[in-house]
């Protein structure tokens, strides 16, 4: 069931509240506008370590002894990353020889949801009508009821127990006769089912907590494979229920790219700083690494570029919101004015931002920056060039 609430903004608590955007939005003008220079130096200098590493590189096709001659060398091999090592999971009885394992828990909770509508008023001030819902979902953590807005939901959150979420690695991974540093063991991938192994005593030690105690309680622990549910049913989950998922992951062929060190291995550091080292599961080639890298380092750029850009139009429509405010004293108005400082804020946003990308790669890549900046010289002469196209305010003389 939707529950409402109205709220009421006067005029001079707008025009208070677009006083405060601006600086607001000065802020996010600069954030946006230093994302946007060093995401492009990051993206060259990324692309210039790759490269560099790329031209160093050695091929170590045989692990299982230690060769003095790679030492200090960035290397692709591939070998069987492998451990001995147990690791452990007393709550739910896992015992495994892995390099990682993993618990993961979520629990059955009520979301809030919100939807907001304002309707602008004639003098100025603001109604907006905020609708909120409320569904069932399962969540990474508990959520505080508490703070929703329907009073009848805000008892409504409880759970029967919380567990903690919990990754534990193994430190002792081979690599032939290497030894593999944290960094790469992070980076091993491929989860499967952990069993969970509980006792009958354990089983009815977890009933009793969670029935608090009462004999006459429904069965509440629930064990299918790597899934260990705490509630009535599994099928027909309710509210405070949790659902833990067991996973590890087992020794497996991987292929790096990283620099030897002694026994061990860490990641090469290029000319200009940046640190270049990969992780593939299974055999796979250096070229089709490198490539995967230059394409995750492009990726990350445009996002950042996405960003960026979106920062700047907002903070410039943040920086103007005063002007649409002053205006709505009469909203057909406000609306108007809306519209064309939104459209002039997005436009010169977008000029910024390639201004900004222009400059940043006139110091990388001269060929490049400077048809963007001539882009940019475009934009701003084609504003400039509306800008004249406007026609004066007509001059209205009144005859005494």
């Amino acid at each position: 069931m939707a529950y409402t609430v109205t709220t009421k903004t006067s005029y001079g608590q707008r025009l208070s509240n677009s006083m405060k955007s601006i600086v607001t939005g000065f802020i996010m003008f600069l954030i946006g506008t230093a994302v946007l220079f060093w995401n492009e130096g990051n993206f060259i200098k990324t692309k210039r370590s790759l490269q560099e590493a790329e031209g160093v590189l050695v091929r170590m096709r045989d692990v299982s002894q230690i060769d003095p001659a790679f030492d200090g060398k960035l290397i692709h091999a591939t070998a069987f990353a492998n451990t001995q090592e147990t690791l452990f999971d007393g709550l739910f009885g896992i015992s495994e020889v892995a390099i990682a394992l993993s618990r993961s828990v979520e629990y059955y909770q009520y979301k809030e949801n919100s939807r907001s509508q304002s309707r602008d008023r004639v003098g100025g001030g603001q109604e907006t009508v905020t609708t909120y819902t409320y569904e069932r979902t399962w969540s990474a953590q508990p959520i505080n009821s508490g703070n929703f807005n329907d009073p009848q939901y805000r008892t409504s959150n409880f759970t029967l127990t919380t567990v903690e979420q919990k990754t534990e690695r193994a430190q002792d991974v081979s690599f032939g006769a290497y030894k593999l540093p944290a960094f790469i063991i992070a980076s091993i991938s491929g989860s499967q089912p952990a069993n969970a192994n509980l006792t009958a005593q354990e089983i009815a030690q977890w009933q009793q907590q969670l029935a608090r105690g009462n004999p006459d309680a429904p069965q509440m622990v629930h064990i299918s494979g790597n899934t260990v549910y705490f509630g009535i049913s599994p099928t027909s989950p309710n509210i405070g229920d949790l659902r833990i998922t067991l996973t590890k992951i087992l020794p497996a062929d991987i292929s790096i790219i990283a620099k030897v060190f002694s026994n061990t291995f860490e990641p090469y550091i290029a000319k200009n700083g940046k640190t270049v080292s990969s992780v593939s599961m299974g055999t796979v080639s250096p070229e089709a690494m490198f490539a995967g890298e230059h394409s995750a380092n492009k990726m990350l750029t445009w996002i950042l570029r996405l960003v960026g850009a979106f920062l700047v139009i907002g903070g410039l429509k943040s920086m103007f919101s005063i002007l649409p405010t002053l205006f709505k004293v009469l909203p057909f108005l406000g609306k108007i004015v809306g519209v064309g400082v939104g459209l002039v804020c997005s436009v010169v946003g977008g000029v910024w931002s390639l201004l900004i990308i222009g400059i940043s790669w006139l110091f990388y890549r001269p060929l490049i920056g400077i048809p963007l900046l001539l882009l940019a010289a475009a934009g701003i002469w084609y504003l400039r060039k509306k800008a004249k196209e406007v026609p004066p305010a007509p001059i209205v003389e009144i005859e005494s």
